[in-house]
């Protein structure tokens, strides 16, 4: 791919602790830039047809692990459906290490991990629900997820921590679209362990594509409320 001849569909920051989504079209890409290093990207994926998610075509982490023997993500990693079905690949990564099995922060973790004083505490599956919705999915379509930038080794014994990410200002990955592709983003509000610094950021999500494929793309929701399930 000759990222020369791309052109931007969408450049947009994140806030700290917010939501995203966008549709990415088949052959386009989505460049995730951690602005101030060392920020997690809660982020599932789902096939879609014309502008409707498909709710049985989702990321598996299981598939994605399967499939490449590998419980990390870097360059050449393909993310598929439960079903094997390809939905993205990261095609170049500065980091060289995202995590596929420590799920998402929720209230209810919150509390059993760090204490019930963090129950107010605003969270990742929070942020799913309610990005979500203006796409028509639900509790039951949110699965485990990947964490792009988020440092979780394995211990031989199996012990998994969460530690200082390996990321930096600036630092990017890219994913390439290889169909049509919901991405649900929750830019992680996680403040009681290191995967955040302990003090979230801001990120820079860029979709890009070659110029034919540019006109009469719809690469977010069409209006507020966006499509309804079906």
């Amino acid at each position: 791919m000759n990222t020369r001849e791309l052109t931007i569909v969408r450049d947009e920051k994140v806030d700290a602790c917010g939501p995203w989504s966008a549709i990415v079209r088949a052959g386009q890409t989505l460049q995730i830039i951690d602005l101030h290093g060392n920020q997690a990207v809660d982020t599932l994926l789902y096939g879609v047809a014309g502008d409707q998610v498909d709710h049985g075509l989702r990321y598996s982490a299981q598939a994605t692990v399967a499939a490449q023997r590998n419980i990390f993500l870097s360059t050449g990693s393909v993310l598929r459906a439960t079903n094997g079905t390809p939905l993205m690949t990261i095609v170049a990564d500065d980091v060289g290490n995202h995590d596929t099995i420590a799920g998402a922060c929720s209230k209810e973790s919150n509390t059993l991990r760090y204490g019930h004083h963090t129950v107010h505490q605003h969270a990742c599956a929070e942020n799913f629900l309610a990005e979500g919705a203006k796409w028509g999915l639900g509790k039951r379509d949110i699965v485990s997820n990947i964490n792009f930038f988020m440092n979780v080794p394995v211990e031989a014994d199996g012990t998994l921590g969460i530690v200082d990410g390996l990321s930096a200002p600036g630092k990017s990955l890219t994913l390439r679209a290889d169909r049509d592709t919901l991405v649900l983003v929750s830019n992680c509000p996680q403040i009681n362990n290191p995967c955040n610094g302990f003090d979230p950021t801001e990120v820079r999500m860029v979709i890009s594509a070659h110029p034919p494929d540019v006109a009469g793309q719809t690469a977010h929701p069409p209006d507020v409320a966006g499509p309804t399930a079906p």
